[in-house]
């Protein structure tokens, strides 16, 4: 594996760069800078979107027929880095990084022709429908029913923690349209028009204080069967094929790396009541050493993986793997910032941030005081969100079995 960007990578890298400076507004640096989860300020990235989409970047891992752009992997990777180092926003992930690939891999031409293009704009933006109050982790025990009713599925039943459902206007689904003696068989893969009548969106409030999580409740909702993803009751192999995008591909290390740096630097800043600072604390100071080691091994993984792509070859579990270490070491980091923030990270100042979705019950003050810096009051809302991060795409337990199975014969 060679460590070393070409000459043509490193050119390409300095477009990017070029790019980025010159059309990422403040605003829209604020919007990365100052995200409290992995989903960006909904308008900002929605704008973001549409600059990238201008320039054929919004989607350039999607094949060169449909919008994507005739990169390498390693050109991808740059791209992806260079963004995240940069303080761009992050776009939602639900239309362009995740049903746009089941779409084009299982979709018909009529449903190609009339989603992939307005995914790319953002006029469809989708939300996942996938977990069940008694349903996550164990995805194939879902028991939404979708009954057939000649040219239509009937679909009856509530999905839970569902990221932007106020936002969508459409989303995708996995049902129940048959019993069969595999749960992860009977299930369909559907797309559902949110303005469906039957449909009722009710928000959860987080720890955070933020309104991204939602229950979405399907009362007789009557869907096309041209809506069905696929083949009805094959809808399992869709979203298994889907799952491939939602745990991996992209560059998390460098974010990583850029929270750690700044974690450094805002504990060389904080001083106690002795008059040295945090980052002279031996304790502190050691756990930041190892988590800075930490983003530099995950790196290297992800390095690796990129070379097993541009060699032709199956990558095999590895997003399992970097999803596990991604979200624990971006769990570890948000504790350190908020060991870093001090007592001033314990105040909710949300009005400092830009939050992925509406603030419940939230009256911010009228000068827009904060206490101490913004990034303290980001602390804590990064620290309840990263909570979810060894939960969401799959548990880490789940990985973990994945990987006991795949990599060790377990």
């Amino acid at each position: 594996m060679d460590l070393q960007w070409s000459e043509a990578d490193l050119a390409f890298r300095d477009e990017v760069r070029a790019f980025l400076d010159d059309k990422l507004t403040p605003e829209l640096r604020a919007a990365g800078e100052l995200a409290t989860s992995v989903y960006s300020d909904h308008e900002a990235s929605l704008e973001w979107q549409r600059i990238l989409h201008e320039r054929g970047w919004a989607a350039p891992a999607w094949p060169v027929e449909h919008g994507g752009c005739d990169w390498s992997q390693t050109q991808h990777y740059i791209f992806s880095r260079e963004s995240i180092l940069a303080g761009a926003p992050a776009l939602s992930p639900m239309g362009i990084r995740m049903v746009a690939y089941a779409i084009i891999a299982f979709g018909t031409p009529a449903q190609k022709e009339f989603f992939l293009p307005r995914i790319l704009t953002g006029e469809v933006f989708f939300c996942q429908g996938y977990s069940e109050p008694e349903a996550g982790s164990d995805l194939a025990s879902l028991t939404m029913a979708a009954v057939d009713d000649g040219d239509d599925l009937v679909c009856t039943g509530s999905k839970i923690w569902t990221t932007h459902a106020t936002e969508a206007n459409w989303i995708f689904c996995l049902v129940r349209t048959s019993k069969q003696a595999k749960k992860q068989q009977g299930i369909t893969f559907v797309l559902i028009d949110m303005n469906t009548p039957g449909i009722e969106v009710r928000p959860l409030v987080m720890t955070s204080g933020e309104e991204v999580q939602n229950q979405v409740f399907f009362d007789s909702v009557r869907v096309p069967k041209s809506n069905v993803l696929g083949q009805i009751d094959d809808g399992w192999s869709v979203a298994k094929y889907l799952l491939v995008f939602e745990r991996g591909g992209g560059a998390v290390a460098p974010a990583l790396q850029v929270m750690a740096e700044s974690i450094a630097k805002e504990a060389a800043e904080q001083t106690g009541p002795d008059g040295r600072s945090l980052i002279e604390n031996a304790a502190f100071s050691a756990k930041l050493a190892e988590a800075r080691i930490r983003t530099e091994v995950l790196e290297i993984l992800e390095y690796r993986t990129l070379a097993l792509i541009k060699a032709g070859k199956n990558p095999g579990p590895a997003s399992s793997m970097l999803k596990v270490l991604g979200t624990e070491l971006s769990q570890k980091l948000t504790e350190l910032a908020l060991e870093a923030a001090g007592p001033r990270g314990r105040a909710y100042q949300p009005h400092a941030t830009k939050p992925g979705g509406p603030l419940a019950e939230f009256v911010p003050p009228t000068d827009g005081y904060v206490t101490g810096a913004d990034w303290q009051a980001v602390a804590p809302l990064r620290y309840f969100n990263d909570r979810a991060g060894s939960i969401y795409a799959g548990s880490n337990e789940i990985q973990r079995n994945i990987l006991a199975k795949a990599a060790l014969g377990l």
